[in-house]
């Protein structure tokens, strides 16, 4: 049985490129109407952002009610947080720090239903917004329909990038660069569009492709969104609700003084 609406999986999996709108209020209206937009996917960012379990489980439904992806970034660690916000109905998962191959097969664990991974079983409302009356269904396809991203975001990961990317369970590589730009430079600078990011990105790509895997990225700019989907990163998350929120009430106060 097919999910309703947007298939992040089956698009990414089929060598599109898909965009994501980045959301750090809890608002669930918020992230409906970033969503209804015509964003393919929205992320939820449950590290730095201020989204809980009471928002998420709403989050998630807007989204995907609004025809998109709902992507959920958890808290560093939070293994427990990953199959709960799969069992919300997130589409995928988005785990920082993930430095190590022993984090990599933790948080592909929590992902994935076995014999892939050890995922509890409950996805009550995931089954809802995806459409699947047959719960046997869910548990012999909910590997296929969701996605783990393993996000490199340290000069640890960086080295470690084949043996995260290669692990069974880790779908796709996802790039941190603000965190990987302070790491690379001991702490010396924030630089997430330097060319550190650049040679990063590259090694991420390669380390993918050789894994069979995806990359993905949080894009600062559109204009660096552009130039990373050239290079053939596949997911390019945009930010976002609070910066839009700024540059719109920004605008309007300029315009109304000028």
């Amino acid at each position: 049985m097919a999910s309703t609406g947007f298939s992040l999986a089956a698009r990414l999996r089929a060598g599109k490129t898909v965009t994501s709108g980045w959301c750090s209020l809890p608002y669930p209206i918020v992230a409906e109407l970033v969503a209804r937009e015509g964003f393919d996917s929205v992320t939820l960012d449950g590290q730095h952002g201020l989204w809980d379990a009471a928002s998420l489980v709403t989050g998630i439904a807007a989204v995907r009610q609004a025809g998109a992806a709902a992507i959920v970034r958890i808290a560093v660690a939070d293994n427990g947080g990953v199959s709960r916000a799969l069992d919300f109905g997130a589409d995928a998962v988005i785990a920082p720090m993930i430095n190590t191959e022993a984090d990599a097969r933790a948080f592909a664990a929590a992902a994935k239903f076995p014999p892939g991974g050890e995922r509890s079983w409950g996805p009550h409302r995931a089954t809802m917004l995806a459409g699947y009356a047959d719960a046997a269904a869910y548990l012999r396809e909910g590997n296929d329909l969701t996605m783990s991203f393993a996000m490199i975001e340290t000069r640890a990961a960086l080295d470690n990038v084949e043996a995260i990317a290669a692990v069974n369970g880790i779908d796709a590589l996802f790039l941190g660069p603000a965190d990987l730009s302070i790491a690379l430079s001991n702490g010396a600078k924030l630089d997430p569009m330097g060319k550190e990011i650049d040679e990063a990105i590259v090694r991420m790509l390669k380390a993918a492709a050789k894994a069979g895997k995806l990359v993905g990225a949080f894009c600062p700019t559109p204009a660096r969104a552009k130039e990373f989907a050239a290079r053939g990163v596949r997911l390019l998350a945009i930010p976002g609700d609070i910066a839009w929120i700024r540059a719109g009430a920004g605008a309007a106060l300029k315009a109304l003084e000028s």
